[in-house]
């Protein structure tokens, strides 16, 4: 599996609007070949540089399912109206991509 992580540092006062991006945006994942999963994760506030910590979080079965995803048209849409909201960041968000070396699972249930 490949895990692709952005950070967001959100200035103080900004995390409401930036959850509600997050929350009514269209996504366009779902039916993407080798998409599995998305988490929008909210990390510690930093109270000496005045930001919360958020990541957003994908699941692909591989590497190249997750780059056709960033070639796509649904990316675009996805991404359109990026940079358009009233958040405040601390800097540019930060991508990070991880390979899978070893994990465990728990079944869904029956």
């Amino acid at each position: 599996m490949f895990v692709v992580m952005n950070r967001f540092k959100v200035k103080e006062g900004s995390e409401t609007a930036f959850e509600e991006v997050w929350q009514n945006r269209e996504s366009h994942l779902l039916g993407m070949k080798g998409f599995i999963e998305f988490k929008l994760l909210r990390g510690p506030f930093d109270e000496e540089d005045g930001f919360t910590l958020f990541a957003s979080h994908t699941t692909w079965n591989t590497r190249a399912d997750f780059e056709a995803w960033t070639k796509s048209e649904q990316f675009r849409k996805a991404h359109a109206n990026a940079g358009k909201s009233k958040v405040d960041y601390l800097g540019h968000p930060q991508l990070e991509t991880f390979d899978t070396v070893e994990g465990t699972f728990v079944a869904a249930a029956a």
